[in-house]
């Protein structure tokens, strides 16, 4: 794991207190706070304060502690004002992926039922010609890992 300079990532500069955002949660290990361009409103972003890029170099005990807050927001979104009847959770890993701040950040999306945002919209059913083959070479990448 990297620590950015605050000045290179502007996460890094919100955990620091050098950019500002609306709070809402902040401990030891973790920071979530409202999106500026939020696709719904209460639409927050967890944050783990160690800088990490993406889920390449991310630690699965930090991304266990980014869900576990992330579920805690979801039901305060559930139970709070904001009448959420549902929650989108999501990690942009990546350029491909649309992930726009390289700092690993999970996305908190409160929904309501007829809210009409639709994540993937236009989206096309589409079917893997050789499923079997794809699943070995994901069976053998697993198996390198370890």
């Amino acid at each position: 794991m990297s620590t950015a300079p605050a000045g290179s990532c502007v996460f890094c500069a919100i955990i620091a207190g050098d950019a500002p955002a609306v709070r809402i949660h902040d401990d030891e290990h973790y920071l979530a706070f409202l999106d500026t361009r939020p696709f719904t409103r209460g639409h927050t972003l967890v944050v783990p304060k160690t800088h990490t890029v993406d889920l390449t170099d991310t630690p699965a005990s930090t991304l266990a502690g980014m869900s576990a807050l992330g579920q805690r927001i979801a039901v305060a979104a559930r139970r709070s004002g904001l009448h959420a009847d549902g929650n989108n959770l999501a990690i942009n890993d990546g350029r491909a992926a649309f992930q726009s701040v390289f700092h690993i950040h999970l996305h908190v999306v409160p929904r309501r039922t007829g809210d009409r945002l639709a994540f993937a919209k236009g989206m096309v059913w589409r079917r893997d010609p050789d499923r079997e083959a794809t699943g070995r070479v994901l069976r053998e990448a697993l198996a390198a890992l370890d």
